[in-house]
C-alpha cells in the first residue's frame, strides 16, 4: 500500500482520488480548504499547494504526486507559475513521481489529428503557461531531478465536467435552444473523466510513461450535434436546437463577463475538426476508452441526478 499526494479536489482529482482508494492505495487529497471524497483510504488535507515547503512535507514518502489543481481561468498566467513550481520542487525533494494532468491547449490551432509529437506552437497566453509548465518539467526529468508525466484529455464530458459539453447537455435534456460560437457538425473529442483518472494513474505508476506526455485515450471523434442528439435520445428530449452563434458576440460579451473573455483564445477549438489522437497510451498503458454510449449514459444519470 503505497502513499499517493493529490493536489486538487475537482472532477479529475476526485475520479483519481476514488480510484486510488477503490484499489486500496493510501491517499492524501490536498486543497486550500480541506475538501475532497469521502472514504476511509483518503485523508483530506487544508493547505496552498503553492508553498513549495508545505507541500514537500505533505508529499514524503509518496509514490506519486499528482497536479490535478484547476485555478480559475482568467487568473491562470497568475496563479498556474508558483503553484506549478512548488509542485515540480515537491517532487524533486522527495522523489515522487509528478504526474500532472494537462490539455491540449499547447498545441494551439493544428489541421488533423494530434498526437503527443505535434508541435506546442502555441500563441495564446493559455497555450504558453501550460506548454512553460510542461518544459521546466521535462528539464528537471531530463537533468535527473524529477520523474515526471503528463497526460493531456480533450474537453471533459462526465459528472462535475466545465467543458462547452457540460454547459450544453443540461440545455438539450430540458429542450432549450442553445446559442454559442461552435460548428455543431464539426467531429470533436470528448474525453471522459474516468479516463483521465485511470490514464493519470497508469502514468505515474509506470516507469515507461515518465518523461514524456500521453494522450488519455477517448472514444472516436463525433460533433457536438451527435452527442447532444445521443443525450437527448436517452431521455425521450426534442431533437437538439442547437444554433451558431457569430464570433463577434462572444467578443463583444467577452467585454463584461471574464469567462467568455477568456474563451476567444480558444474559440479555434470549435470553429473546426478538433481530434486527438491517443493511440500511444493505449498501446503501452493498456487504456482503453470508454465506449461514447456508455460515456453518454453515465452522463445523463449524473445530470438528472
Amino acid at each position: 500500500m503505497s502513499l499517493h499526494v493529490i493536489v486538487g479536489a475537482g472532477p479529475v482529482g476526485t475520479a483519481t482520488a476514488q480510484l486510488l482508494a477503490e484499489r486500496g492505495e493510501r491517499v492524501r487529497v490536498v486543497t486550500r480548504r480541506g475538501t475532497g471524497p469521502e472514504h476511509p483510504a483518503v485523508e483530506r488535507t487544508a493547505a496552498d499547494a503553492a508553498d513549495a515547503d508545505r507541500l514537500a512535507a505533505l508529499t514524503e514518502g509518496a509514490a506519486a504526486l499528482y497536479n490535478c489543481a484547476n485555478p480559475a481561468y482568467h487568473r491562470w498566467p497568475v496563479d498556474w507559475p508558483p503553484l506549478a513550481a512548488a509542485l515540480l520542487t515537491a517532487a524533486e525533494r522527495t522523489g515522487a513521481v509528478l504526474a500532472t494532468v494537462g490539455n491540449l491547449y499547447g498545441y494551439g490551432p493544428v489541421d488533423g489529428p494530434m498526437t503527443e509529437d505535434t508541435p506546442l506552437a502555441a500563441a495564446g497566453t493559455k497555450g504558453r503557461v501550460r506548454n512553460r509548465m510542461w518544459t521546466d518539467a521535462l528539464a528537471a526529468h531530463q537533468a535527473g531531478r524529477a520523474r515526471v508525466t503528463e497526460v493531456r484529455g480533450s474537453d471533459y464530458v462526465g459528472v462535475g465536467g466545465t467543458s462547452l459539453a457540460m454547459m450544453v447537455l443540461p440545455r438539450v435534456l430540458a429542450g432549450q435552444r442553445v446559442f454559442l460560437p461552435v460548428d455543431w457538425d464539426a467531429p470533436h473529442t470528448w474525453t471522459y473523466i474516468p479516463d483521465v483518472a485511470r490514464t493519470l494513474v497508469a502514468a505515474a505508476t509506470d516507469e515507461r510513461a515518465w518523461g514524456r506526455p500521453w494522450h488519455v485515450p477517448s472514444a472516436p471523434a463525433v460533433p457536438m450535434r451527435e452527442l447532444a442528439a445521443r443525450a437527448a435520445a436517452l431521455v425521450g428530449a426534442p431533437a437538439p436546437k442547437l444554433t451558431r452563434m457569430l464570433y463577434p458576440v462572444l467578443w463583444l460579451g467577452g467585454l463584461a463577463n471574464p469567462m467568455a473573455r477568456e474563451l476567444r483564445e480558444t474559440a479555434y477549438q470549435f470553429d473546426r475538426p478538433f481530434v486527438m489522437d491517443a493511440t500511444a497510451a493505449t498501446a503501452t498503458l493498456g487504456i482503453e476508452p470508454t465506449p461514447l454510449d456508455r460515456v453518454v449514459k453515465e452522463t445523463v444519470a449524473g445530470l438528472r441526478g
